[in-house]
């Protein structure tokens, strides 16, 4: 199976806890974790969406090594601590539940390494990150009611900068939601089309 470019869904009424940028380390938990499995316990959403960086990838890292970064954790390591991360949120879920997530720049460096690094390996079972994680359906981005009032895009990053919500909104025509700044922000944009939101 390939990556799906892009997942639609077409709602009337529903709440989306989205999370971006996670990163998930082995050890204690985050607040913004936390909040986020309480957020899902508590609403009871019908889709759960991951918006990239889940995994974080540090030993694979196109960056070289700096000194604060010594102890990274293994890729063995940070994959067993997403895969308990998100058993917490399949387990706080309402059964039914369709988890989502759309991959980001940290996601990719698993396969971009294995790609790299092991280009014989392609095909072989358990060398793409979905493999690890089947509950959640991978893609670049989700289209909520594409074509309608309201059209919402939800990707990890499309343009970048200290601007990139208005830029995601002008260019998209769309409202979009975003992660990889790193950067809570919500703003609203109105032109002659109506209202849409970065």
């Amino acid at each position: 199976r390939h990556h799906k470019a892009r997942i639609n869904i077409n709602i009337k009424d529903a709440v989306l806890p989205i999370a971006g940028d996670v990163h998930v380390w082995p050890g204690e938990r985050t607040t913004a974790q936390r909040a986020y499995v309480e957020m899902v316990k508590r609403l009871k959403p019908a889709y759960i969406i991951m918006v990239g960086d889940v995994f974080d990838g540090a030993r694979i890292s196109r960056h070289p090594r700096i000194g604060f970064l010594e102890n990274r954790p293994t890729v063995a390591e940070e994959l067993k601590a997403v895969d308990v991360y998100l058993t917490e949120i399949e387990k706080a879920a309402p059964r039914g539940a369709t988890f989502i997530w759309c991959l980001g720049n940290h996601d990719a460096r698993y396969e971009s390494y294995l790609a790299q690094n092991a280009s014989e390996m392609e095909g072989v079972e358990g060398m793409h990150l979905k493999d690890k994680f089947p509950r959640w359906l991978p893609c670049w981005a989700v289209h909520i009611n594409e074509g309608q009032p309201g059209h919402t895009v939800i990707k990890h990053r499309w343009h970048n900068g200290v601007h990139a919500a208005y830029n995601n909104v002008l260019k998209s025509g769309t409202s979009m939601v975003t992660g990889h700044l790193h950067k809570l922000d919500a703003r609203k944009y109105a032109d002659f089309r109506g209202i849409r939101y970065g």
